[in-house]
């Protein structure tokens, strides 16, 4: 398997330097991935910049944190299961509903089982949900353009999780007790 490098900010491309500074002054370090991510300038400025804006969306950071852990276990992805299981527990995410997403169940919040239905057809579906799907995510009180802001979420989230699934970064301790592997 290719080696990729979980860069620091004096190995990083001088590209990435900024995107990883960045990161460590809003977040007081560098998540592995990202650091791994800062090997293409190109990759690691798209995802900073975007989660900049995500960060702005018309999602608050419950239904944010359940679209991200969504995707992470979607993809299967390791890494970001348990980055984003502990974001989305400090962000306010009952640990039944954080359970039942990193088990593939639906939450049992209404409102967040329609977002986290929503992100997960549009990943298994490959962009396509199923207008149900939509519907019923209207129907919990979303409007269209937060369907917009689920799709930025996937965008993103779809960033670190193929960096993550190829590269095998290391978790971190912080994110330890949310460890987690895929069925």
């Amino acid at each position: 398997m290719q080696k990729f490098l979980v860069h620091t900010i004096e190995t990083a491309p001088e590209k990435s330097k900024p995107a990883l500074e960045g990161l460590k002054n809003a977040l007081g370090f560098i998540p592995n991935t990202a650091a791994t991510m800062a090997g293409s300038p190109t990759l690691i400025n798209s995802f900073v910049g975007g989660f900049g804006n995500f960060h702005g969306s018309g999602l608050n950071e419950v239904e944010k944190q359940t679209v991200l852990l969504t995707n992470a276990v979607t993809y299967r992805c390791v890494w970001t299961t348990a980055f984003h299981s502990t974001l989305a527990l400090r962000a306010g995410v009952s640990v039944a509903d954080v359970a039942a997403i990193r088990e593939g169940r639906a939450p049992q919040d209404p409102r967040l089982a329609a977002l986290s239905q929503l992100a997960k057809q549009l990943i298994e579906k490959k962009g396509h949900a199923a207008e149900s799907a939509i519907d019923h995510f209207v129907a919990a009180g979303y409007s269209p353009q937060q369907v917009l802001d689920v799709i930025a979420g996937v965008a993103l989230s779809t960033m670190a999780a193929f960096t993550a699934n190829i590269a095998d970064p290391p978790l971190e301790e912080r994110f330890a007790p949310q460890a987690w592997k895929a069925a």
